[in-house]
């Protein structure tokens, strides 16, 4: 085996100024670094009290990022100190080098880095065999478990939120879900719809300028009270859902006017006598003759004495159906 290049060292380890590389001999199948800490002692973490006092020292072996497709592994040479604090539990504690290899790993931290991208990217199985092609034979459990230990990511906090109800017993308990409209992910889940529960969380925001909500009148009154500074909009289903309420009222409301036209007279003809308007569908619409026929069916089972349950199981309809055809009269 033969030493590899001088500059190799400081090209793998430039970031970490507290270690030093004291050989490195490049092999047929794996490159092997010597590496210790270069510092003079270590403080123990549980009492925080600094010793030079050395014990011993022991080899570690962690994994590094390979090298042109050669595995690296880091001969790691960490010492154990004695704890002078008095009275502290410990008496001798191992040094740890930070940003190099963490407490029991076998991998150094650039490779645990480097197998979460991947693991980010490509899941599992991909993860692995890509990982595998650029020298790292690792397992999709591996990759995987890289993922599971990588932090959580913080979110910056929201400046749009959005604010409508929930059901946990529908049509009996509800409460409040309140989103973040620029990423759409879910921030809280309040338990109740009493204004004064969401103005207490708006309260704890003051950075929220918008606030898109539900129309209902105590999400305005909540919205005004936590967050005055914020413009409150109608979010984009509640503005469809009030215009299709609106336009369904007004064709209800002129569905006299949808009737089709009846045929112009002709010169020699007289005008045909207009017929009283029975029925807002045009004559031989499907839906408004089978309509009519059941509408029929229904006020003739009536006047011949029969319930309105009877009705409905005789002609196979619910009861708000039967009703509606009895209650009218045309």
């Amino acid at each position: 085996m033969n030493e590899g290049p001088p500059c190799l060292p400081k090209m793998l380890f430039s970031p970490l100024a507290d270690v030093v590389v004291t050989s490195v001999e490049a092999g047929e199948e794996e490159i092997r670094v010597e590496v210790r800490s270069a510092t003079e002692g270590a403080a123990y973490p549980g009492c925080g009290s600094w010793s030079r006092r050395v014990h011993g020292s022991y080899l570690r072996f962690p994994s590094d990022l390979p090298v042109v497709g050669r595995p690296v592994v880091l001969s790691l040479r960490v010492r154990r100190f004695v704890c002078t604090a008095p009275g502290c539990l410990r008496w001798t504690f191992v040094e740890q080098v930070p940003g190099l290899a963490r407490r029991h790993g076998h991998s150094t931290e650039q490779l645990r880095s480097a197998l979460g991208s991947l693991g980010l990217a490509l899941a599992g199985r991909a993860g692995g065999r890509l990982a595998a092609l650029i020298g790292i034979p690792v397992s999709r459990s591996t990759v995987l478990r890289m993922v599971h230990a990588l932090p959580e990511p913080t979110p910056p906090p929201p400046t749009a939120v959005g604010v409508d109800e929930y059901a946990m017993r529908k049509g009996r308990v509800y409460g409040t879900v309140l989103v973040d409209v620029e990423t759409r992910r879910p921030m809280e889940l309040l338990p109740d719809r009493e204004p004064e529960t969401l103005a207490a969380w708006l309260a704890q925001h003051p950075q929220i300028k918008v606030v898109c909500r539900d129309r209902a009148p105590f999400y305005a009154e909540g919205a005004t009270l936590g967050a005055p500074q914020a413009l409150q909009v109608a979010d984009r289903w509640h503005l469809w859902h009030n215009l299709g309420q609106a336009v369904e009222r007004c064709v209800s409301q002129h569905r006299t006017c949808l009737r089709a036209a009846p045929p112009a007279a002709g010169p020699s003809q007289e005008p045909a006598a207009q017929e009283t308007p029975t029925s807002p569908w045009p004559t031989g619409h499907r839906f408004a003759d089978r309509v009519r026929a059941r509408h029929a069916k229904v006020h003739a089972l009536l006047e011949a004495g029969h319930s309105r349950r009877s009705i409905q199981r005789q002609l196979r309809m619910t009861y708000r159906t039967v009703k509606q055809l009895a209650d009218a009269r045309t």
